[in-house]
């Protein structure tokens, strides 16, 4: 039985303190840096965006090799895909995906994340060199907390109402931005009581993952109410079918430009990590927003 999705308003805190930098596994940044990109590495045959191109062990290592080329700051590597109406995968399937590709990039130089939400996925994977679990469950699941609570891992609380299979079922809320705020930050505080510092965790409103269209735009719209819990956002839009909505029915290749705006939106809301298919366009919007906001380049010049 997993717990409910919204919890008792009373028990939900209000934030926590103030969080200088974010602890991602071997990999420490400072909260006051330019926004990381984390590139999407799908070793599904199934994924809604790219097809199952890197669904083989070499054509994932290829495209990692490119991500880390095209400037990528993290790599999230999934074997499960959760695109409305997926089925859920077998455990030892999802293993044999992502075990070879997280043991084979351990030294890229790079965090490398998990996209599962199965605690046997996570502890197999941390035990392998993994950097961050990316849970769209939000450690909701039997074990999953106790996976991740005693090691040095970053984490990715996402909210997201039902499931996979159900989520977009005319998906519907009564306030949408304080359920999703409450749901993270109960998850928060669920983590934090199993000994899981504020540094380790970071937030996910959940762009795509039981919200309608205009869901998502007003999350995004209003993404800096979410940094009132004080912890650091990550945000997934790319490619998504809110921006394929917006262009008049565009499919997922044809979004690259779409998901960029997103992407410097967010940034300018308040994410601290953007999920991305499309890094280098991605990497250059964001270190000339910087450069613009700041009023300088990183690193100055002479």
């Amino acid at each position: 039985m997993l717990p409910p999705l919204l919890p008792d308003q009373s028990t939900v805190p209000a934030s926590v303190p103030p969080i200088t930098h974010f602890q991602c596994g071997r990999f420490r940044y400072p909260r006051d840096r330019r926004p990381l990109v984390m590139g999407i590495l799908n070793v599904t045959p199934d994924s809604f965006s790219d097809g199952g191109q890197h669904a083989t062990r070499d054509a994932a290592l290829r495209h990692a090799e490119q991500l880390i080329a095209e400037g990528v700051d993290m790599i999230d590597i999934g074997g499960e895909s959760s695109r409305p109406g997926a089925a859920p995968l077998a455990l030892q399937e999802e293993l044999d995906r992502v075990m070879p590709i997280v043991e084979a990039l351990h030294a890229c130089g790079k965090p490398l994340s998990i996209d599962t939400y199965k605690p046997e996925v996570m502890r197999a994977t941390l035990d392998a060199g993994a950097d961050l679990i990316n849970d769209i469950w939000g450690f909701r699941r039997p074990g999953a907390i106790e996976a991740v609570a005693g090691t040095n891992a970053g984490l990715c609380v996402m909210h997201m109402q039902r499931d996979p299979e159900t989520m977009q079922e005319a998906p519907r809320y009564t306030d949408l931005m304080s359920e999703v705020a409450a749901f993270l930050r109960v998850q928060t505080e669920a983590l934090a009581a199993a000994g899981v510092a504020m540094e380790r965790i970071s937030l996910d409103p959940g762009f795509g993952f039981g919200k309608t269209p205009a869901h998502n735009l007003t999350m995004l719209n209003r993404l800096a109410e979410f940094q009132q819990i004080g912890l650091p956002l990550l945000v997934g839009l790319s490619r998504k079918s809110t921006l394929g909505a917006v262009l008049g029915g565009k499919p997922p290749a044809q979004r690259i430009t779409a998901s960029v705006a997103a992407a410097l939106l967010a940034a300018e809301r308040g994410a601290f990590i953007v999920r991305v298919h499309d890094v280098r366009p991605t990497v250059e919007a964001l270190q000339t927003w910087w450069a613009m906001r700041h009023e300088r380049v990183d690193p100055p010049l002479e």
